[in-house]
């Protein structure tokens, strides 16, 4: 028989039964993420932070490279910054920049709870100004955030990470929507922009890789600075 083999649909359900039962295996339960993640509900932020395998990722990604200071663009309630802090050592620091400042505040009781709140620091205020203040250098930057403003959180990242680090912006795919000309808001634009911006880009080599599971459809974007 020749032809490719037809596979079957799927849904949102089926990936996301998927996540959870890779993570049985692979990711044990954390009482801190678990509690920061019900607490922020608890305060009416909504359900977007990483999923459980991307923020397992995240940390896994800080370790590899060894990682001391790690930025990251996007607070919400911090649960993936408790990754990050959990894969730093003694006298690491995640940075991390948050609009708003009751955000900032559920996020800073999580990380107590979490046990992590010596390694963040918190800096409140508009990302795009707040970033520009910040001096090098960070072994990884972690960009999710408004993403009409990817491309400035983008260049900025390259200045501030050092060579050989990782820079991974997050939410680019968005259910192929960023591929289709049909959709035009400001937060697919932005992607655009970034991705246009990268074509000819010679300080980083990156790629896109694309995600499904308990979030849905998306993809992140991996940038190795050169």
């Amino acid at each position: 028989m020749s032809g490719a083999q037809r596979h079957p649909d799927t849904t949102f359900a089926d990936w996301n039964r998927s996540d959870e039962y890779h993570n049985s295996f692979l990711i044990p339960k954390d009482a801190a993420l678990d509690g920061a993640l019900q607490f922020s509900a608890e305060q009416g932020l909504p359900n977007i932070s990483v999923s459980t395998a991307q923020g397992k990722f995240l940390k896994l990604v800080a370790k590899s490279i060894g990682a001391q200071r790690v930025l990251e663009v996007g607070t919400l309630g911090g649960y993936s910054t408790i990754w990050l802090a959990q894969a730093l050592p003694e006298g690491g620091e995640v940075v991390t920049l948050e609009l708003s400042e009751r955000n900032a505040e559920i996020a800073q009781a999580n990380y107590h709870n979490a046990g992590v709140a010596p390694k963040i620091k918190v800096i409140v205020g508009n990302a795009t100004d707040t970033i520009t203040t910040l001096d090098p250098e960070f072994d990884l930057v972690f960009i999710d955030a408004d993403k009409k403003n990817n491309l400035n959180y983008f260049t900025e990242a390259k200045r501030l990470v050092r060579k050989g680090g990782v820079i991974i912006v997050d939410n680019v795919v968005r259910n192929g929507r960023v591929s289709d000309p049909s959709y035009t808001d400001s937060n697919i634009e932005g992607i655009r922009m970034l991705l246009k911006a990268l074509k000819d880009d010679n300080e980083v080599d990156a790629t896109t890789l694309g995600t499904v599971g308990e979030k849905g459809y998306d993809g992140f974007l991996y940038a190795v600075k050169l």
